[in-house]
């Protein structure tokens, strides 16, 4: 605790001088990570967080209404002059995923040391999500300073469990905004950046703006049987039994097709392409087929085109001459919109086609529904990206990932998914890996897209 109690005093001293960059810098080093086993989380770190988040933003903390959600979210509202409009929220979570165990020193500067080097900020959180968090509250602070009114209320939402289900975050925020009467015309949460070397437009930055996400879905598959001492071992063994349902499980992917958001990508991008590829964007009644075909068969594309499939957990065994009675592997699926669990369900159970092995899942929350496009709120984060990035090419996508966006489906008309980040792909893989950083430039940046944002939206 002694630790944390310095960093704050310290941060507090120099937070006036300090930053945007050195700030988020400043924001890495609090630890608020959340682990899987919620006894792991250190949920100081959490408190030490929000005291430096006060300190940092002190307008914005003095002049809004805030509330603390379950303990460790944080709820801030900016009434606007108009109590006719509905208001607009904005959403972004404190937590990070934690370091894999042994990949430490992978690292170019260590994970919550939150270095600024070379024209970048280092560290766990500067892509995924303090880089939103700071974002917008830097965001914040400017118009405040600058006397700015809005005309519509503004509502930021900032969760403390994302990385798990957002469970005791996101769904208390929610509650309590359901508890205020709150409901908004259209929300935008992490998800969409821009992509300075995306390989569908090479050359030139794209902002992508989710107005889907998939869904998510994990399976539980066990093999039971004879196990015993390996001098003496079955015919078919639990381990190989469910080993060969895996395998026809991978030999079988979900056929892949084109969906509403992709489509819509696709045709946004086609006066920008050269031909043959703009004719065959722009008739995709004809070519979605061999498009949709074409985009399974590259790794960055095929989640765009398919349910994906992954294999992420088997367990089995405890001794090397001990065949194990038991054996258990998860494999997680993120659905493209249409498809439901029962249908995965009913897939996996034809593929695996073996009655040994016993198939269930745990229904998890309901996919959001796809956001109006283009206009409504997408046409203001539109206008905002154009404002400050005027060579960027803007077009609808679908978020591969989840989100806490799901817990906010009944509160907003339209939900939106954009991270207002410039980055590479290489930048996008660090996310969850190692050497996650995102340029000081490219930062400052995303605090002048985000108060542009905010500005529109206020209106």
């Amino acid at each position: 605790m002694l630790r944390v109690t310095v960093i704050v005093f310290l941060l507090w001293a120099a937070g006036a001088t300090a930053s945007p960059a050195l700030r988020l810098g400043e924001a890495v080093r609090f630890k608020t990570v959340s682990y899987q086993q919620h006894s792991e989380i250190q949920y100081r770190e959490f408190a030490a967080f929000h005291q430096f988040l006060r300190k940092s933003f002190p307008r914005a903390f003095a002049e809004l209404e805030v509330e603390t959600v379950n303990e460790y979210s944080l709820l801030m509202r900016w009434p606007g002059s108009d109590t006719s409009l509905p208001p607009v929220l904005f959403t972004a979570h404190m937590d990070v995923v934690p370091v894999e165990p042994g990949t430490e020193q992978d690292w170019q500067h260590p994970a919550f040391d939150g270095v600024v080097a070379d024209g970048r900020i280092y560290g766990r959180g500067t892509l995924d999500d303090k880089v939103g968090v700071m974002g917008l509250l830097e965001a914040l602070e400017e118009l405040l300073a600058a006397g700015f009114v809005p005309g519509r209320t503004l509502v930021f939402a900032f969760g403390h469990d994302e990385e798990i289900s957002g469970r005791q975050g996101a769904t208390a925020l929610a509650q309590r905004m359901r508890e205020l009467g709150l409901h908004f015309t259209w929300m935008v949460d992490e998800g969409g950046m821009l992509l300075t070397d995306n390989p569908l437009l090479s050359g030139r930055t794209m902002a992508l703006v989710n107005i889907a996400e998939k869904g998510y879905l994990t399976i539980t598959l066990e093999a039971t049987g004879e196990g015993g001492h390996s001098s003496n071992p079955p015919a078919v063994s639990t381990i190989g039994r469910l080993s060969n349902a895996l395998a026809r499980i991978e030999a079988n992917p979900f056929s892949p097709r084109l969906v509403m958001p992709v489509e819509a990508m696709l045709e946004s991008l086609a006066p920008h392409m050269q031909q043959p590829e703009q004719f065959i964007f722009d008739n995709l009644w004809l070519t979605g087929g061999l498009v949709a075909r074409n985009m399974a068969g590259e790794r960055s594309t095929a989640p765009l085109v398919r349910t994906t499939t992954a294999l992420t957990m088997f367990n089995a065994g405890v001794k090397e001459n001990v065949v194990p009675q038991r054996a258990l592997a998860r494999v997680n699926f993120r659905l493209l919109p249409g498809d439901t669990p029962d249908m995965v369900v009913d897939h996996i159970t034809r593929v695996v086609d073996d009655p040994e092995v016993d198939i269930s899942y745990e229904q998890w929350d309901n996919m959001p529904p796809v956001a109006e496009y283009p206009g409504g709120g997408y046409a203001v984060i539109q206008a905002a990206i154009e404002s400050v990035y005027p060579e960027a090419i803007v077009v609808p996508s679908m978020l591969m990932a989840v989100t806490d966006t799901r817990h906010y489906i009944d509160l907003a008309d339209d939900l939106y998914r954009f991270h207002g980040v410039e980055m590479t792909m290489a930048q996008v893989t660090s996310i969850h890996g190692t050497d996650e950083y995102v340029g000081v430039e490219s930062y400052e940046k995303s605090i002048e897209l985000a108060r542009k944002m905010l500005e529109l939206a206020a209106q």
